[in-house]
């Protein structure tokens, strides 16, 4: 069915063999993007999603009047598996690019005196686009910008490809290129666990360097930054249907999947409760510890490897205040336990006051922390970050927690992920934890 395997490990039709019938097990991002890889190449498709939605761990739900997103989710001009995800639905407005990257930072442990700061780039090639942002960021000591740049020159001659650099640990590779605790603060991990889900003694060099080489070091707009202006729901799930079904895609939810088999025939027949569907190919987008229950026999040569590949969480916790106390889209923190926080007001369709969902990555620690406790940890800190907070009266206050938003970009996880395709004829995999070279956020 497929020779080809796009960037983000969703495999694509090709012309010379069209499959008659495709089933597509999963309605999260790979699982729309391979189905609609496959419509486009005339294969007839069947997607099948065990929610009532589709959008996978990227959605949208009701909470009185607003609508609220799981989480915040961004991405880059880099990501252009996403950007053409975004095109296909007819979405790309609604998710806008920043023009040029531009993430004001603030820094907690400072009160007084200068205490915002940017990294932003200028209309220059690499690597003296970030240059000027560089050379003027306070959170860093002039001799840790010095050693920052002197890292970034080494990062850059790095190979993300070899294997012998997922081995590697990444925070070890930052402090034996003279980086200070505080440069990896400020920076390398302000990107770093918002890009990976992970703070950079957990991640793995390989895809450390392919992230900071991407995003940072390729091109210079590779970093600017999007995200949707409308909730996530708009775009992952209405959009998405419509596209499918503009392209024939034959759609079907709170439909799971229990069993992936091949026939005498040479045909698969998939099993949902009650009946089975027939189908030339099969791919499985569902996460690895689903992929690996639903896997025939012989699909892979070591299928347990699956379960060896971890999982990080992701915590958002969303604050209504009955007034504006963030003026910018969104600020980055450091200083605090605050990580990011975007203004969600116009997009949740509140009418008075603000919104602001405080996105926080890697949250092992904190992920079953119950609401109560969270409330006394992150409203001051919100406090300490935005004068204009203190005086604000909070209106609602809660969290959301995904436990296994990504898998876990640890040393050695490259080893583990297996490539679209398998060992059995018409059955491929699809999802962010395969081979893509990839971290999933991203």
């Amino acid at each position: 069915m497929t020779d080809g395997i796009r960037p983000d490990g969703v495999p694509t039709a090709e012309a010379d063999r069209p499959a008659r019938h495709a089933v597509v097990v999963g309605g999260g991002l790979a699982g729309l993007t391979a189905a609609l890889s496959l419509a486009d190449a005339g294969v007839r498709v069947t997607l099948l999603e065990g929610r009532p939605r589709l959008g996978g761990l990227a959605f949208s739900f009701r909470r009185g009047d607003l609508t609220v997103d799981n989480g915040q989710h961004v991405y880059l001009r880099c990501c252009t598996a996403y950007r053409w995800f975004l095109d296909r639905i007819g979405g790309t407005d609604l998710a806008p690019l920043q023009d040029r990257l531009d993430v004001p930072v603030l820094d907690a442990a400072r009160p007084e005196g200068r205490r915002l700061g940017r990294i932003r780039r200028d209309a220059l090639p690499v690597p003296l686009h970030l240059g000027r942002s560089l050379a003027t960021y306070p959170h860093l000591s002039l001799a840790d910008r010095a050693r920052v740049g002197r890292a970034a020159l080494a990062l850059q001659a790095l190979d993300p490809a070899d294997p012998a650099l997922d081995e590697r640990n990444f925070g070890e590779w930052l402090a034996a290129h003279g980086q200070s605790a505080r440069a990896v603060e400020a920076l390398w991990d302000l990107v770093g666990v918002a890009t990976l889900n992970a703070t950079a003694s957990d991640v793995s060099l390989g895809l450390a360097a392919m992230v900071f080489k991407t995003g940072l070091l390729s091109d210079p707009g590779a970093a600017d930054i999007g995200w949707a202006r409308v909730p996530l729901g708009e775009l992952h799930d209405r959009l998405a249907r419509k596209a499918l079904d503009s392209a024939g895609v034959s759609i079907e939810v709170r439909t799971r999947v229990t069993s992936v088999s091949k026939k005498e025939n040479g045909r698969w027949s998939v099993q949902v409760p009650g009946r089975s569907l027939e189908a030339d190919a099969v791919v499985l987008a569902v996460p690895q510890r689903e992929a690996h229950a639903l896997l025939p026999a012989g699909a892979l040569e070591a299928p347990e490897r699956l379960l060896d590949i971890d999982t990080a969480p992701i915590l958002n916790v969303h604050v209504v205040l009955d007034r504006t106390v963030l003026s910018r889209p969104f600020v980055a923190a450091i200083g605090t336990p605050v990580q990011w926080i975007f203004d969600r007001t116009h997009a949740s369709g509140l009418k008075d006051g603000q919104y602001l969902a405080l996105s926080q990555s890697a949250a092992h620690q904190e992920i079953d922390t119950p609401v109560a406790e969270l409330r006394e940890r992150y409203l001051p800190e919100l406090r300490r970050l935005l004068p204009l907070a203190r005086d604000a009266r909070v209106r609602d206050f809660f969290v959301t927690r995904e436990r296994t938003a990504t898998f876990a970009p640890s040393p050695g996880v490259g080893r583990l992920r297996p490539g679209a395709r398998t060992k059995v004829p018409g059955l491929y995999l699809a999802g962010a934890w395969t081979a893509t070279g990839w971290p999933a956020t991203m």
